[in-house]
């Protein structure tokens, strides 16, 4: 049934799921998950925008999805990335053709209290052919033959994975404004970083930031500290990657190069933005390679 209705059910033309606001072109591919229609859906990052190139039946969690612990069994949603590609010759005849494990949890489920780990996209046994819409201990499960061109189409690091229990199509010009405030934020961002005012920066971190490592250091200093570490020098943003999300409230993840003048590369770093009392908070920027 679930696969019948993904043939007369079709996203709307031209349409892109409204969590992705931008992708650079480093960016070849995105995935969308639609738990509620059992569906993937694999985009192309073309010159004129996302476009649809295949779509494919999923099995997700036994109990659903919003995972918020260790073996509950669920599926869980957000934002995510693929973060390697395993082949079937590292992995047990349980998983099928390969698998592509994400970042779960990423910085805004730890914020969460969420816990677990090991949610892959992955094929299966290789008896088998499918399995029925809920039927996995969290990971999103494809047929041998899709799982196999997933694993010769995305690129580990850059692919965003959506989960969502229900997908919302937005065409790109009807969303421009909301990309348009999302871009002004970003700016404002590496204007203040590029100033070396530390005050006008640190009007950008939630006092709740962190920055993912393991010696607890009060937010300010790291700021001040990060700052200082640039000599006065401009930032640049390239390759910026642009992905929102709603969990009681609204969410941005931002991926970006930043690069100081007088360099040819830098960092790739990652922020999470998060609103409190109204306005838009870093809660959490960290370098990701």
């Amino acid at each position: 049934m679930r696969r019948l209705a993904a043939l007369a059910e079709r996203p709307p033309a031209d349409a892109v799921p409204r969590e992705i606001l931008q992708l650079p072109p480093s960016t070849r591919h995105a995935i969308a998950v639609d738990a509620s229609r059992s569906r993937l859906y694999l985009f192309e990052n073309t010159r004129s925008g996302l476009r649809l190139v295949a779509d494919h039946y999923v099995s997700v969690g036994r109990l659903g999805v919003g995972k918020q612990q260790q073996g509950d069994q669920r599926t869980p949603l957000g934002v995510y990335f693929i973060t390697s590609r395993l082949d079937p010759a590292q992995l047990q005849d349980f998983y099928g053709a390969g698998a592509l494990p994400l970042n779960y949890p990423n910085e805004f489920d730890r914020r969460q209290g969420r816990t677990g780990h090991g949610i892959w996209l992955h094929g299966v046994p290789s008896q088998n052919f499918a399995r029925t819409p809920q039927s996995t201990d969290g990971c999103v499960v494809l047929s041998n033959e899709d799982m196999r061109h997933l694993l010769r189409t995305v690129e580990p690091r850059r692919t965003p994975v959506v989960i969502s229990p229900a997908l919302q199509w937005v065409r790109p010009a009807a969303d421009a404004a909301r990309l348009a405030a999302a871009r002004e934020l970003i700016e404002q961002w590496r204007l203040a970083r590029s100033s070396g005012d530390a005050r006008r920066l640190l009007a950008f971190y939630s006092s709740q930031f962190s920055n993912g490592t393991a010696d607890a250091v009060d937010w300010a200093q790291w700021v001040q500290r990060d700052l200082r570490a640039s000599n006065g020098r401009a930032a640049e943003l390239k390759d910026v990657s642009i992905l929102s999300w709603q969990d009681q409230g609204d969410l941005l993840i931002v991926t970006f190069g930043l690069v100081l003048r007088g360099e040819r590369t830098g960092p790739v770093k990652r922020q999470y933005w998060g609103k409190e009392g109204g306005q838009w908070k870093i809660f959490f920027e960290g370098a990701i390679g």
